[in-house]
């Protein structure tokens, strides 16, 4: 990847499908195998709908996307900012996944999934805004 590419767009979930579409084109041009991608997406889409319901409760908001490779080109970095609500998903714990879904908790499985289909995930609060930053590593 030559450079960042950065986008930001409204927090609907009406955008998903364009949002999808962007990160799908930056995943494409770093070469991210098809089932790295479709971990990418699914990553994406629990952490945008998470922002989408929780992080502006009371006034419309922003999400700014932006991919990357880190600085050797082995890693697709991808950063989910918003200026919501200040709050950690990675705070949340892990689901029990061995109780039948029925007895579970309702809740809980996209932080699962944005934790499983990535390499590396971490979370910090800079200049007012919630930063998500999804990690794969290059497979080849």
């Amino acid at each position: 990847m030559a450079h960042k590419f950065e986008k930001i767009f409204a927090a609907n979930i009406d955008k998903l499908a364009e949002i999808t579409e962007f990160v799908e084109e930056c995943a494409d041009h770093f070469g991210l195998e098809a089932k790295q991608k479709f971990g990418l997406l699914v990553a994406l889409e629990e952490a945008f709908v998470n922002i989408c319901s929780y992080a502006y409760p009371n006034h419309d908001g922003m999400v700014e996307f932006a991919c990357d490779a880190d600085a050797d080109a082995d890693s697709f970095v991808m950063e989910i900012s918003d200026s919501g609500s200040p709050f950690n998903v990675l705070s949340l714990p892990d689901p029990d996944i061995s109780m039948d879904i029925e007895d579970r908790d309702i809740g809980g499985l996209g932080v699962y999934f944005i934790r499983r289909m990535t390499d590396k995930v971490s979370y910090r609060r800079k200049n007012d805004q919630n930063v998500l930053k999804l990690v794969l590593n290059r497979t080849s």
